[in-house]
């Protein structure tokens, strides 16, 4: 049950909205610019047709209670196990990596060995959450460039603009993201044996690049006290003993990853000189191709098999079953009962990031659902069951939708197996995501002590 402290506070808020129309319409006003006038707004670097991308927001942030928080660190803890058993499994034993199909490429840096002992540095477990119960399903496991630490804390400043904020002064807390894991990665990197201030190469294809973060990173660890260089992937050079920016000559100790693998895959010949590097040990990579295993899309599937559910204890496989929506190959599906049934299913790629070829058939016509189906089977692509989104009220002060009801997705950080903080979102439409008119808002966890003073 939502505890009386959350709701109690929701009930308030959304008072306040409707008690106070035009300062808050005012303040949404301000909040909007601001997010526009800071590095929250950028554009894509090369982009043929630039536009502009910034993060939209609703009026009322996410409060959770202290039991909401306990039962996502459980829950992290829990999938966090897990996932080292599968990781060691997919090392170990080729009947395992049957179950993934990677190519012979990908198979190879996962083998790589870790030189600390986190299997997945950062993790972000997105759930659908019912905030009235606490049950949740899992929408996917995000280990790849992983993201959106920077929006949240950018997005609790600028509530100081939020009138209803001000105007309560609500007695809740909120979980700082930055700093944690840029101690997070530190620690890893001594773990992996270097004991002085590391160099730091944070890596990506900048064109690919979420930019503003990366720059914040940078700026945080040079504020540490580190050299600290945001470095496109392609401009590493190796010459078997450091690897350097080819731009500043800079070598190496340890590298941030947030190049997904599959663009690694996919430019795979113009990296060769920062693959060779982490293939002979020569920089420590924080975030080792091993997270592709939980990754993957293709974990959906895996995780109810009997090859690899020998590993997991039968109490692991319960939680599994209570927690994972039913996932199948697309080409293996009973098309008939997806065509009958297309409100119960979404359909993703094995691969891929930012809900990008994600279709859910609450969204489609019949037609557009049968095209999909037709179009996509043979390829690689999962369907999914359809798991319907908790929905709360909130406001948009800058359209004319009014108070409406939203669907939320809430996203778990977990830095070096510990749950971390929250990354909540929310949309009108039957994905979450932003190119399906996402709302990102701040989260916080009421002060449950405090409030009953």
């Amino acid at each position: 049950m939502k505890s009386k402290a959350v709701t109690k506070l929701e009930q308030s808020w959304l008072g306040h909205i409707r008690q106070n129309p035009t300062q808050s319409h005012l303040s949404a006003l301000k909040t909007s610019r601001a997010i526009q006038n800071s590095p929250l707004e950028y554009e894509v670097p090369g982009a043929v047709n630039p536009v502009a991308i910034y993060t939209r927001t609703l009026h009322m942030p996410k409060f959770f209670s202290d039991a909401d928080e306990k039962a996502f660190a459980h829950l992290c803890d829990q999938f966090y196990g897990i996932f080292e058993k599968t990781i060691a499994a997919y090392k170990a034993n080729p009947e395992v990596r049957k179950l993934f199909g990677f190519d012979a490429k990908l198979e190879e840096l996962i083998q790589i060995d870790n030189r600390y002992s986190s299997a997945i540095p950062m993790l972000r477990i997105d759930i659908f959450y019912n905030e009235d119960d606490g049950s949740f399903k899992v929408c996917e496991f995000n280990t790849d460039g992983t993201s959106a630490m920077y929006e949240n804390q950018m997005m609790d400043e600028f509530m100081a603009l939020n009138n209803v904020w001000n105007d309560l002064k609500p007695a809740v807390r909120h979980q700082e993201l930055m700093d944690s894991w840029a101690e997070s990665f530190l620690q890893d990197v001594k773990e992996a044996g270097v004991e002085d201030k590391p160099a730091i190469a944070i890596s990506d294809y900048l064109e690919k690049a979420y930019l503003p973060e990366l720059y914040a990173f940078r700026d945080l660890f040079e504020a540490k006290g580190y050299v600290c260089e945001v470095v496109d992937v392609r401009d590493f050079v190796f010459d078997g003993k450091a690897l350097r920016s080819k731009k500043t000559n800079t070598a190496f100790d340890a590298i941030y990853r947030r190049a997904v693998t599959s663009d690694v895959l996919e430019k795979y010949d113009e990296s060769t000189d920062f693959l060779e590097a982490v293939r002979k040990q020569a920089v420590v990579l924080v975030g080792n191709f091993q997270t592709q295993v939980i990754h993957s899309k293709a974990i959906s599937e895996a995780l109810f098999s009997p090859v690899l559910r020998q590993y997991f204890t039968p109490q692991e496989c319960v939680f599994l079953d209570a927690h994972l929506p039913q996932s199948m190959d697309l080409s293996d599906a009973d098309l008939t009962r997806l065509l009958e049934h297309k409100d119960q299913w979404i359909i993703k790629p094995k691969e891929g990031y930012g809900a990008k070829g994600v279709y859910a058939g609450v969204d489609l016509s019949q037609e557009r659902w049968k095209q999909l189906l037709e179009d996509l089977t043979g390829q690689p692509f999962i369907v999914q069951e359809y798991v319907p989104h908790y929905r709360s009220e909130n406001i948009d002060l800058l359209s004319d939708h009014g108070f409406i009801s939203y669907a939320n997705l809430t996203g778990l950080y977990v830095y070096n197996g510990h749950f971390a903080g929250v990354y909540s979102r929310l949309s009108d439409a039957g994905i979450v995501s932003t190119q399906y008119n996402e709302r990102m808002v701040p989260t916080f966890f009421a002060d449950e002590d405090r409030d009953s003073q």
